[in-house]
């Protein structure tokens, strides 16, 4: 048998949605620092996108592209609520989910151009957020306390004195005085007499004196100095490079004899990866790159442009691992021993 509700549980159940719509409203507006963050997140995304040739990469490109766009996407979706205090502002991301979509249909070389733009744009609504987040009393605060504090410091109690000479000032002086002892007094010689003689003794004088400055210094410097400290290469940390994670002891020797083992279990492409892995950490250790997480494979490759007989070599076995890794393309015994034999000569080509 069902139960006849009261007007007073009616009454009830409206006040409770009333409470809870609004929440859930709030719920899902955006703070201007998390709108902010999304525009900055956005932009880097696509800038790191820029940096990366098309033309050099496909494979590459195409993947990161995907990946970039789709995250741009997700971070500023079309329509956008961002609570500002008591108000609520509807944010509309159409211009920049339509500039996507031309990114994506637009020719190779074009593309530079609209993510140039897309860029721009994404920077000045960043800056004009941070522009409106800005507290409009601190910047009068700071003025005012400019302000007063250059009146209490023009004050005649507060103005600074004219400090004598310091120790060191003193010293010099005192020396240039002992020094000019050693000078020869004026000659007043009669008219018709010769000057030469009292101009080459205080020639020789200036001479000696500058000799034995030289030498005390000398003494002064090997004695104060000390022997110069060695410096003791430092040990190379935990690292992250291309997604792979490596422990400190790890080698290059190491990470070739583990895609030895992959190719001989026939993972041939992540013996293909491993391989790639471990040529860059033998460049770094010979000083040649410098490994860091957020570089790829493009910017590993562009440091070694000026060593053209190790880049061209490099670039061969970087197209491989793009190829087969970020490709998908099926890798052979064969494409293994290429990789192999590529990586023994990039090691020999002189560094």
């Amino acid at each position: 048998m069902l139960e006849r509700r009261t007007p007073k549980a009616y009454w009830f159940a409206g006040l409770l949605c009333a409470l809870l719509i609004p929440a859930l409203v709030n719920a899902q507006n955006l703070s201007p620092a998390d709108y902010q963050r999304n525009l900055q997140q956005s932009s880097e995304a696509l800038e790191k996108l820029k940096a990366v040739d098309e033309s050099e990469s496909p494979y590459y490109y195409f993947n990161l592209m995907n990946q970039t766009l789709a995250t741009v996407r997700a971070a500023l979706p079309v329509h956008q609520s961002v609570q500002s205090s008591d108000e609520v502002c509807a944010v509309d991301n159409t211009w920049l989910h339509d500039a996507l979509k031309e990114l994506e249909a637009a020719h190779p070389e074009k593309r530079p151009d609209h993510l140039a733009r897309i860029i721009e744009r994404l920077k000045a609504l960043e800056d004009r957020v941070a522009y409106e987040r800005r507290a409009p009393t601190d910047a009068d605060n700071k003025v005012y306390t400019k302000g007063k504090m250059e009146s209490i410091l023009s004050r005649p109690e507060y103005a600074p004195q004219a400090s004598g000479q310091n120790a060191l000032s003193r010293l010099v002086q005192d020396f240039f005085h002992w020094l000019e002892k050693f000078f020869p007094k004026p000659i007043r010689t009669q008219s018709g007499g010769s000057k030469w003689g009292a101009l080459l003794a205080q020639m020789a004088v200036v001479i000696v004196a500058g000799l034995v400055v030289f030498y005390v210094g000398r003494i002064l410097v090997r004695r104060f100095a000390g022997k110069p400290r060695k410096r003791t290469a430092k040990k190379r940390g935990a690292l992250i490079i291309l997604g792979e994670q490596l422990k400190p002891e790890d080698t290059a020797t190491d990470l070739l004899s583990e895609a030895e083992a992959l190719a001989r279990q026939g993972d041939l492409r992540a013996a293909i990866r491993k391989g790639y892995i471990a040529l860059l950490v033998e460049l770094g250790d010979r000083n040649l790159i410098t490994l860091a997480q957020h570089k790829t494979n493009r910017d590993y490759l562009n440091a070694v442009k000026t060593i053209p007989l190790l880049h061209t070599t490099m670039r061969g076995l970087t197209d491989a691992f793009e190829r087969h890794w970020y490709g998908f393309a099926e890798a052979t015994e064969n494409d293994w021993r290429n990789f192999r034999s590529r990586y023994q000569a990039a090691l020999q080509k002189p560094n």
